[in-house]
């Protein structure tokens, strides 16, 4: 990062508060970022197989203006269900959307695919989505939340898997402030954007990496839409939801920069964008720092998990 930003915990952009939540024996979560009244967001979609709730809203052709938390899950689609705990939450605290008849509160959600980990048959539920939110303030890097179940370098198959997690990074420039929250479920490998070096992904049987572009040309075993990289950039700056969602697409370079291949099939590769601020700020500046703090989130998802579930990580192996 240049020498005008300064780096800054994730939990210091003010208006937002991010709680996880596990289900540690059946190797899911959830991690939800709440916003309280709302905050102006924007989302890219560029995987071919993305999970996902109330996307549509975030057009900028929709009259949607604001939402009142995103859930970023683990349980593939089924992992959707965490996202009524949230409005639960949320409607509790008479957070939402007004209408005549009460609050609806705006959560959007996007999924990874993780079932494979430990068990296919527990997913985050109701009740996890409302205890993320009761946890909210207890954010931590690493396999926790949306990140328990992560893992990546999958194109040999999960045998040849590497241990991920859920990873953030944020700096300030001036006063703007932009971070990003990211749970990498990746089908490729992890790079150090700065050296090229592999830092995790396909271990061969001398647990030496492979190169995911020459382990998929020699044919891909992976069957289904079994991976998925989400993630949520949080600023102060003040943005519009067009701004937003341009941000969440440069924000996607970020993923390019550390993640090789990326954007697969095989991939439902999400980026939410919210704003809760009146700072002034130029977006293609924005959308610059997006991508750099996007890149150095999905590098510490990968160094700070520890070995789970019989999978290896980065800390083990030491490499």
């Amino acid at each position: 990062m240049n020498s005008f930003c300064k780096e800054i915990s994730i939990k210091e952009i003010e208006g937002f508060e991010i709680g996880n939540a596990e289900i540690r024996e059946a190797g899911t979560g959830c991690t939800v970022i709440l916003a309280g009244e709302g905050a102006v967001t924007g989302l890219d979609v560029r995987g071919g197989g993305p999970a996902s709730r109330e996307s549509a809203l975030l057009n900028p052709l929709a009259a949607n203006s604001s939402v009142n938390a995103v859930l970023l899950s683990g349980g593939s689609a089924f992992g959707l269900n965490a996202a009524a705990g949230v409005m639960d939450y949320l409607e509790e605290r008479n957070l939402g959307f007004p209408t005549d008849c009460g609050v609806v509160p705006i959560v959007c959600a996007s999924c990874l695919f993780d079932l494979p980990v430990a068990t296919a048959k527990i997913r985050p539920d109701r009740e996890l989505g409302y205890q993320a939110c009761m946890n909210a303030g207890n954010y931590r890097d690493g396999v926790y939340g949306a990140g328990t179940g992560a893992t990546v370098g999958k194109a040999m198959g999960m045998e040849h898997c590497m241990k991920a997690g859920i990873g953030s990074f944020a700096v300030q420039a001036g006063d703007l402030k932009i971070g990003a929250v990211v749970a990498v479920n990746a089908l490729g490998n992890i790079v150090d954007p700065e050296t090229g070096r592999t830092i995790a992904g396909i271990l061969d049987d001398q647990l030496n990496f492979v190169d995911s572009i020459e382990a998929m040309l020699k044919g891909l075993p992976v069957q289904g839409v079994t991976n998925t990289t989400i993630g949520v950039i949080l600023t102060n700056g003040a943005f519009n939801k067009t701004e937003l969602t341009k941000i969440a697409g440069m924000a996607h370079n970020g993923y390019a920069m550390s993640i090789r291949p990326v954007h697969t099939m095989f991939d439902g590769d999400s980026i939410y964008a919210m704003s809760k601020g009146n700072v002034k700020a130029d977006i293609n500046i924005a959308g610059a720092l997006a991508a750099e703090v996007m890149s150095k989130a999905v590098i510490n998802a990968v160094l700070s998990a520890e070995d789970a579930y019989g999978i290896r990580s980065v800390k083990a192996l030491g490499k």
